[in-house]
């Protein structure tokens, strides 16, 4: 049987708007009532209706968090910084796996409107007009998380991925390779394509070096297509000497596609990857990577959106955090500096 309001007030003998206030945590109710209250709840194991309290405040102290991919480790971590900042502003949270497909995700966000959650943290890919619409429409704040908005009309939390990428791989052109491919994602995704993209033929230019279209491989973001990929520029008639990857994932397949053809890593074939996930530390030898600093993207992103949700001063709507390299095994020691 649902115990209500109702029957904790006839428990402890007092009106129900008391339970309520001593449940909100009114501090306008006497020491002696409060314990008699609490004393009421915990005999009866009342648990107060979040759905009611929300329609009654107009907040639900909820906050939905749509991602591409929950089994991922880059969105996990995402998440996870997500959470903590939540849990710090006593929110929940309701996640969603959107598969970064358009009309799931669009839909996503409706259903979390419906449910009248106080905010949206939102990782996809391309923000289409219809994404933009539905954003627009939303009668509460949405905060981009790890995604581009080029016209910076939304909130959002990034790194200069282009900048990032540019560096990764003006560190193997300055090391002296005059044959260095991409792993790339498809150059529809603003992030994981066509910024990454963008900063490797920037850098691979800036060497006086020709853009080689059979270096640049697009892949799926998976460890299987780090694999396929590998395969595919080892049958070059001038094989890559150094291969910048777009995910740490891709960089693992490219590291085992090149062990299990023979080729050494790095003695032979050079290899950088991006996001530092915990698989950069895990694979022998262990990945040189961009660091994009994850867990704060998250925190940050969440902590963005608590300020549009409690109406507080956001002196800064687009977010850029800082990035580097970091150089381990599957790089030389020149690249290193060392």
């Amino acid at each position: 049987m649902n115990i209500t309001i109702y029957d904790v007030a006839r428990e402890a003998g007092v009106s129900m708007a008391t339970v309520s206030r001593v449940v909100n945590g009114n501090p306008n109710v006497k020491p002696t009532t409060r314990k008699k209250v609490l004393e009421a709840i915990e005999r009866l194991g009342y648990r107060p209706n979040a759905v009611a309290r929300g329609l009654a405040s107009k907040r639900t102290t909820t906050v939905g968090v749509v991602i591409p991919d929950i089994s991922s480790t880059f969105f996990a971590e995402l998440a996870r910084g997500i959470e903590d900042i939540a849990t710090m502003y006593k929110y929940n949270i309701i996640l969603c796996n959107s598969d970064q497909n358009k009309e799931k995700e669009i839909h996503l966000i409706n259903t979390l409107l419906e449910k009248q959650v106080d905010g949206i943290v939102f990782m996809g890919g391309e923000i289409t007009t219809e994404h933009e619409e539905t954003f627009k429409k939303s009668p509460v704040p949405i905060v981009l998380s790890a995604t581009i908005d080029d016209k910076k009309e939304f909130p959002s939390v990034n790194i200069d991925y282009k900048q990032a990428a540019y560096d990764a791989v003006k560190s193997l052109t300055d090391e002296g390779h005059t044959k260095v491919a991409m792993l790339s994602g498809t150059l529809e995704d603003p992030v994981n394509g066509y910024l990454k993209f963008s900063g490797y033929k920037s850098a691979i230019q800036d060497a006086g070096l020709h853009l080689d279209d059979d270096l640049v491989v697009i892949g799926d973001y998976s460890y299987d297509s780090g694999l396929e990929a590998m395969a595919s520029l080892l049958k070059l008639k001038e094989r890559p000497t150094a291969i910048f990857a777009s995910t740490d994932e891709m960089a693992l397949g490219l590291i085992h596609g090149a062990q299990d053809a023979g080729v050494k890593v790095p003695e032979d074939i050079e290899i950088i990857g991006f996001d530092n996930t915990r698989l950069a530390t895990m694979v022998r030898p262990t990945l040189s990577t961009v660091v994009q600093p994850m867990y704060d993207i998250g925190a940050v992103s969440m902590r963005l959106l608590t300020k549009y949700m409690n109406k507080e001063d956001v002196s800064e709507n687009v977010v850029i955090l800082p990035h580097h390299v970091e150089y381990r095994q599957s790089t030389s020691f020149t690249a290193k500096g060392e």
